[in-house]
Order: structure tokens, then sequence, then C-alpha cells
């Protein structure tokens, strides 16, 4: 088996560091990671500046881009064949609810099912960020990548999952939750009398409802949630389509 492993904290992060060599008992590993922190890049790729890829050491790669850079570039230039699984993380933070969107974590496993890979995004909800805390997190992945590879996943899913901090008291499927977000802005001025604004400073909860991500961590479980590419609101097509849009019915029928 070939795994390739990446994440949003860079190459030197710990947690990459003990993910791969946990994720080596299952396969040959490969890292092709940033050279740097890129956290809440999102699905950024980079199109007008050429890449650079330095090994490090063999079978560890620094890429001077984003963690989308890094599957692609992975997937199409450094390894030669197509990996078997892509295994992002293990990020320091969790990674839940709306989140997602901004989480370049998230986006490379994204990447990876958009061009047929099985995929799996880890993250590592804790306060300190203990160096036992990341090994129980990779074991935690061990697993669930050893069930991936031996069953596979369904069609155009991938996982998202989420480990609390100390030992999980089990694992649960979940579906992502909603966080409540209070002024995010932060103005200040500096020594010249300029503005300057901090984002997400202000603080941030979460709607702690039963079988959300939010809810399992917080209880200590492992949180499996399977997210899919399509973005589509299925739901909302009864009700747009009383915008009398010319040839809504035919189009509400087709996608209904």
């Amino acid at each position: 088996m070939l795994i390739l492993v990446t994440n949003d904290d860079g190459v030197h992060s710990p947690g990459i560091q003990v993910l791969a060599e946990q994720l080596a008992t299952l396969g040959e590993v490969v890292v092709v990671a940033p050279d740097r922190e890129r956290s809440a890049v999102s699905h950024a790729l980079t199109l007008h500046s050429p890449l650079r890829a330095d090994e490090l050491r063999p079978g560890v790669f620094a890429v001077d881009g984003t963690p989308t850079d890094c599957v692609n570039l992975a997937i199409h230039g450094l390894l030669g064949r197509k990996p078997d699984l892509v295994v992002s993380g293990i990020n320091r933070g969790g990674n839940m609810g709306d989140d997602l969107t901004y989480s370049g974590t998230v986006a490379a496993a994204m990447e990876a099912t958009l061009m047929g890979v099985p995929a799996l995004a880890f993250s590592l909800e804790a306060e300190r960020f203990l160096a036992e805390d990341f090994a129980v997190a990779a074991t935690v992945a061990v697993d669930l990548a050893g069930r991936v590879l031996a069953t596979r996943l369904p069609a155009e899913t991938f996982l998202n999952i989420n480990v609390p901090g100390g030992f999980p008291v089990g694992m649960r499927l979940t579906r992502q939750g909603k966080r409540r977000f209070s002024d995010q802005i932060e103005k200040k001025s500096d020594p010249r009398g300029r503005h300057y604004y901090w984002l997400g400073a202000g603080q941030v909860s979460f709607e702690n409802a039963e079988g959300t991500d939010f809810h399992a961590v917080s209880q200590g479980y492992v949180s499996i949630t399977p997210l899919h590419l399509d973005l589509t609101n299925y739901h909302s097509f009864a009700e747009l389509s009383t915008w009398g849009f010319p040839g809504s019915d035919q189009a509400a029928r087709r996608c209904s």
C-alpha cells in the first residue's frame, strides 16, 4: 500500500511526523506537505507561480504551496503512481462545524477525493497539544486508515475525524455542527496612528446539539463525519422553484 500524508500545519509539525511514523505500519508512506504553516487556506490552488518541492530526506517533501497543491503535485508528479490512501493531519486544533470551509486539512482530503483517492482528515482538539495526545490521535488514524484500506469508502465520500485530547472513550459517527460567532474583528492602532485589524479575535462557542461533531468531542468521543463533494442543497428546490424561473418545473423534476 502507498499512503500519501499531508497537512496544513507544515512539514515540520509534530502531528504529521507521528502520523507518518504510525501509518508506516500499514504500508509505504510518502509525506508531501507545505514548507510552512498554511492553516485556513481552504481549497486554494497555486496557479500563477511555479511550485518547488524540496526532498528533505527520502520520502519527505516540503512544498512552497498549499495543502491542495501538495496533494495535486504528489499524485501527478512526485509519487509516480496513484496512492491507495491520502491522510491529512494531524491538525493542531479541531476542524468541526463551519470551520470545515476554511480548513486546509479538510481541503487536502477533498482534493484527493476529487482525484478518486480515498482520503481521511485528522484533527486534534486539545488544550495543550501534548506529544502523548498526538500519539493517541495517530493510533486512531492507523485504526481508521486500516479499515478504509480493507473496506473502502462510499463513492465521493471522505471522512473528517476529530480526536479529543487524552484517551477517547469511543468513536461516534456525527454530522457537521454549528459554531456561534461573536465579534470577530478587533481594530487597533499602531504607534503611527494607522489602523490594523485582527480577525477571529472574538469569543467562539458551538451549538451543543447531540449527534454533531462538537458534541461528540466535548463528551470525549472521536468524531467521524462523512463528507461528500456535492454541495447542492436539494431541500431548497421546492421553495426556490416558486420564484418562477423559466422552465423551473422541468428543472425541479430533473433535480428531485
